[in-house]
């Protein structure tokens, strides 16, 4: 195929001036913007605002935290998702087009999800390594169907240490190809399998529509790569990632996302088959949260990845591949955030508890401070994440506000008559104002350790029992193509038997903007008859409008 060109280098590393000026205009946007007492973020501050709860960069002066608003989610999603990203600060824009810098806040997430996956990887027999970034642009062109479905997305280097390149490298998309050239020097024979790593890494991916999490030029994943002797051996480990991401999914995450195998038109390119786990996010649109992939002897073949088999014989290598990345972050965003914010769950929040100490009088302070940071050491030995907020340049009402905006689950209050009674207040972040909020619990260890670790499996819970609730109050059961387009423009998933084409597929996307989001693995039983053609059909699609 023809050679592919980059933009030139002054285009690479400048912003683009549309993408900028959107940039500055949220900004200014975020500036502008006088609080509702719907929509109040923080409260008045006792002296003037520092950085600490900056919005994304501008080159306009910052405004005190407590004059900007978070965009109310119902009023426009877009806008409410990117002010919680900048107010929460979990991201901000990075100076290339297409790249974001993950904050902190941001990145501890990440973390909390890298530590559970590791776990789970390890327990399945599998090892962390690591391959180069830059790929021989010669690997991608050795399977087909990869570097036809890759090309329009692939970032190249042409030139090295003020020399052009003999051959030009792919800066990583995917590792497949990489991953084949060195298991061709690995594997020899069938003791050498299975093979199974997984390598936690950068990607870059030239999006031309980018979006803070979700979409952008370059990302964190985790992609694991497996090698096996049989057919049924690969399809195994296949199901078996797909089954780790939806337990993720479910149990840490609290995001009710439905399993399934995707469509041939959506089958990752040079995959044999694609099985995917797809979440709804608060818009209703799909997100294609995780995905696990039988490739089946189609990069050995490329690749010759052979081994001698028990009775002499060279065979090629069965494989898989499975990747979650930091999309995942922009997926509990969308799903559990409202009005006043982020709202995590607490098994991946790096703060699960904050404790606000409130006191009026100079002569209140250290007593008030005392019992606070007695209440932190508490908590902290029970392996309770927590943080005092013991700063006193802010209101205690201006940081209800702004640890509610950073979506941390629970709140502890304390304050002179509360030191006296050997108590506190305890708010929820999931239930709103007062019937969220529980008065008169003991300091005593005893009583407050189990109390606190209780309220925080209940937020779990309460977090994914409200996202199933959603899903299924949003998905629409379809027997006909204009049920389907019915569902699709009120903003739902449609569910209905389909065996239609690829064509027929296409065509549905065009005229609805719908894809075919999975298969479910969970299928209805009886007689169903295809919404396209009218025949027969074994399984019901799930259709609808994706990030």
């Amino acid at each position: 195929m023809g050679a592919l060109r980059l933009p030139s280098l002054t285009s690479i590393f400048a912003v683009s001036s549309a993408r900028s000026s959107l940039f500055h205009r949220r900004s200014n946007q975020l500036h502008l913007r006088k609080l509702t007492s719907a929509t109040r973020v923080t409260a008045k501050s006792t002296t003037p605002a520092t950085t600490e709860a900056a919005p994304a960069e501008s080159t306009t002066q910052k405004l005190p935290v407590q004059e900007q608003g978070i965009t109310p989610r119902s009023q426009d999603f877009n806008a409410w998702y990117l002010d919680v990203i900048a107010m929460a600060e979990l991201a901000d824009y990075g100076p290339v087009r297409g790249t974001m810098v993950i904050r902190p806040y941001g990145y501890a997430i990440w973390e909390a999800i890298q530590d559970y996956l590791n776990v789970k990887f390890k327990e399945t027999g599998h090892s962390n390594m690591y391959f180069p970034q830059f790929i021989p642009y010669s690997f991608i062109e050795k399977e087909a169907s990869h570097v036809e479905g890759f090309s329009p997305e692939l970032a190249l280097v042409t030139v090295g240490g003020g020399k052009e390149l003999e051959e030009k490298l792919v800066v990583r998309p995917t590792s497949e190809t990489i991953v084949n050239h060195m298991f061709t020097q690995w594997i020899h024979s069938h003791r050498d399998l299975p093979l199974m790593i997984n390598q936690w890494a950068n990607v870059t991916r030239w999006e031309m529509r980018t979006k803070p999490f979700i979409r952008t030029l370059e990302f964190l994943w985790q992609e694991g790569h497996t090698a096996h002797a049989t057919p049924e051996e690969a399809e195994k480990e296949a199901m078996q990632m797909i089954d780790v991401y939806t337990k993720f999914a479910y149990e840490e995450a609290a995001i009710p996302v439905i399993p399934g195998r995707k469509s041939r038109v959506e089958t990752f390119a040079g995959a044999n088959r694609t099985y995917t786990i797809e979440a709804m996010m608060g818009d209703r649109k799909a997100l294609q949260a995780g995905t696990s992939h039988n490739l089946g002897q189609n990069f050995s073949r490329a690749f010759s990845t052979q081994f001698t088999d028990e009775n002499g014989q060279r065979q090629h290598v069965w494989q898989t591949s499975w990747a979650i990345s930091t999309r995942f972050v922009g997926g509990i965003i969308m799903t559990h955030g409202d009005d006043a914010g982020l709202m995590l769950p607490p098994r991946l929040a790096s703060v699960q508890v904050v404790i606000v100490p409130i006191w009026k009088k100079a002569n209140e302070k250290n007593e008030v401070l005392d019992a606070a940071l007695s209440i932190k050491d508490i908590l902290h030995s029970a392996g309770i994440k927590v943080k005092l907020d013991d700063s006193d340049q802010r209101t205690p009402g201006w940081k209800f506000n702004f640890w509610e905006m950073k979506g941390v689950p629970l709140r502890i209050e304390i304050g002179p008559r509360d030191v006296s009674s050997r108590s506190v207040v305890v708010s929820r972040r999931d239930i709103p104002g007062k019937p969220g909020k529980v008065f008169g619990i003991s300091m005593e260890p005893s009583v407050l350790v189990p109390y606190v670790k209780e309220k925080l499996d209940e937020i779990q819970l309460s977090l994914l029992n409200k996202a199933i609730s959603f899903r299924d109050s949003n998905i629409v059961d379809v027997t006909s193509y204009d049920e389907l387009k019915e569902a699709i423009s009120q903003g739902k998933w449609a569910r209905g038997p389909w065996v239609g084409s690829d064509e027929d597929e296409l065509k549905i996307k065009e005229e609805t903007g719908a894809t075919i989001r999975c298969f479910p693995f969970e299928q209805p039983q009886g007689p169903k008859m295809c919404l396209m053609t009218g025949s027969p059909a074994e399984e019901v699609a799930i259709f609808a409008k994706s990030y």
